[in-house]
Parts: C-alpha cells; structure tokens; sequence
C-alpha cells in the first residue's frame, strides 16, 4: 500500500498548483484517480479494524465459552476472506492499460442461426458479469441474426479496471448442446469470438484520416424514427491494416462517428501492443480462428454439463451459474497464471 499512498501524496500536490483547475480534462482524469486512491486506501484500513474487532471478539467467545459470539466471529471471517480474495486479484492487474474502460466485440463464427443464437447467450453472460461488477454498458452496435441471436455485437464497458478483469475473456468460445434449431433433436458444436480492446483516456494514437474509408448506411432495428430514416450508421475501414468498425446506436451520423473513431484507435492501439514483443502477454491475448480446435473454453450443455478453460484447466460442473454471469473463477485463474 506504501507506493500507493506516495501517488495520492503526489497527485495531491499536483491538485494544489494554482493553475490546476484551468485544464477541465486533466483536473477530472487527476480527481477521479485521487478518489480511487482514497477508496482502496479506506477499505484497506477498514479490513484491518475488522479483522482486529474479529480477535478480540474470538478472545471472548473463547473466555467465555460462548458458541454464538464464535459463530458471529465465523460468519465475520468469511466476509473478510471473501473482501480479501476481492483485493488480492485486484494486486493481479499488471498490464498497463488493465485499469481502462473497454471495447468488447463478440462476433458469431460458422453455423448460421446456431452461432448467432450462441453469440447472443454470450452477450447476455458478459452484460450480467457486467452487472455483478457494477460496470456501465453502452451499447454501440447490434447486427441482428437472420432467423434468431445475433451475427455481431460491440458494446462500451465503463468502470474501474474494466479492462483488466474483461482480457482474459478474449478468444473463441465454445458450446456443446442439444440444438433448439433441430427438430431431430442432435447435438450440435458452436462458435463465437470475443474482441476486447483498452479505451485510452487520452487517445494517444495518431489516426490518418486519409488511410481510412468511410461508409454510412442507414441504421436497422430499434432506434426511433429518426435513426431507421436516414443513413446515420457508420463504417470505418482503416486501409493499411483492415480494422474495421461500425457504429449505428446513437441518434446522428456525427455521433456515430466519433464512436467509430474511438473504437479504431482503440483496435490500432492493441495491434500495435502486440507489435511489441516485451508487451504481447499484457494484451495480445488468445484471439484465433473461430472454429474448432481454437477455443478457449468449452460449454458443454449436454450430455453432461461442464464449463472448462482450456488455457488454465479450471473448470466448473454448472452451467447454468456461469451463463448467468459467474465468471469470477476464470478471470482469477487466468490472472494468477500469468
């Protein structure tokens, strides 16, 4: 906690030069990231008064032969372990940008209405851990499937550390079941990817505009009137690499675009991490082929139930939990591997 307290001494300094205020960005980049300090300095205090309230308490219930006292102190233990295991995985976040805002992009791989239905129950999973974690979500663009699900998603996850607890999800997933989509009833194999990119506070990636193509195309789906009637949706091709990006949620082409330029530069600031090799395990990830042999995890459905990670080999034997959100055990295991 030591070089902790040395930044929030230094950015405090820094919040008493007297031009401070004058630059609006920076002064609330500076007091948000003073706030934060300030939590985890608190909750570290607050953990050690209670893990010393928990002691002595235990010293009476041990004097006095107490078994409720000793059941209270047991039930305050498991809360602690519980806040610790919490700020242990926190101290796992080393990449440089783990502490960013992120793009997640979840794309269906081959198989038609079977993937798109299967990329759906994805976007669904990551919307509830999402919620779990108390992260905001933007959607920015949904491209609905043909008959069901969908063919591509790109949402903006917003909160502390969004980045460096959404990474280790990136890669291709896999589900094994009993498709709703045949009325043979068979077992079917299924595909989609996920994308997770860093959103820099500051952007600091150079964009040529003239390397990329602009295309705009009306909106589909929900969205008003307004939106369903003209050409506000936005694709950007950047030419020398091939990324590209689209937006269609909000309500004006000129929002849409400013999306779509902060999801590129977002993309271009990955390729060009993973360009260096000293850098390659902080972000790169396991991005591969969406087919068969290249995922990351299994989801097995039937005819038992299973969710493995075949990079770390953890696992669980319910579903239904992890598709409702429960991935805490993955990301920690992830984490602690690397």
């Amino acid at each position: 906690m030591a070089h902790m307290k040395d930044e929030l001494a230094e950015l405090q300094e820094e919040m008493n030069v007297p031009d401070f205020w004058n630059d609006t960005a920076k002064s609330a980049k500076v007091n948000q990231r003073v706030k934060q300090l300030e939590d985890k300095l608190a909750f570290f205090a607050a953990l050690g008064r209670r893990a010393d309230d928990a002691e002595a308490l235990m010293e009476l219930a041990l004097e006095g032969d107490d078994q409720e006292t000793a059941d209270e102190v047991g039930q305050e233990l498991r809360g602690l372990q519980a806040d610790l295991d919490a700020l242990h995985l926190e101290t796992l976040l080393r990449g440089e940008y783990d502490h960013n805002n992120a793009i997640l992009s979840l794309h269906a791989g081959a198989g038609g209405t079977e993937a798109q239905d299967w990329a759906q129950m994805l976007y669904r999973m990551y919307t509830r851990y999402c919620e779990r974690r108390g992260y905001a979500v933007k959607l920015l663009d949904f491209q609905d499937g043909d008959e069901a699900g969908v063919k591509s998603v790109t949402m903006e996850v917003a909160g502390e550390n969004a980045y460096g607890f959404l990474r280790p999800e990136k890669g291709v997933h896999r589900l094994v079941r009993i498709s709703p989509f045949d009325s043979n009833a068979r077992r079917h194999t299924s595909f989609a990817s996920l994308d997770v990119a860093p959103i820099l506070e500051d952007q600091a990636i150079d964009l040529n505009m003239d390397e990329v193509r602009i295309d705009t195309y009306r909106a589909s789906g929900a969205g008003g009137q307004h939106v369903n009637r003209t050409d506000s949706a936005v694709r950007m091709t950047h030419l020398p690499s091939g990324i590209v990006v689209q937006c269609q949620n909000e309500r004006s082409q000129m929002q849409n675009r400013e999306v779509c330029i902060m999801m590129l530069k977002s993309k271009l600031l990955e390729l060009r991490e993973r360009e260096k090799e000293e850098k390659m395990s902080d972000i790169k990830g396991e991005m591969k082929k969406i087919e068969w042999g290249s995922q990351i995890r299994s989801y097995v459905f039937h005819p038992y139930s299973m969710v493995k990670d075949h990079r770390t080999g953890y696992e669980v034997g319910s579903t239904a939990g992890v598709m409702d959100g429960d991935l805490d055990g993955f990301v920690t295991a992830y984490l602690q591997m690397q």
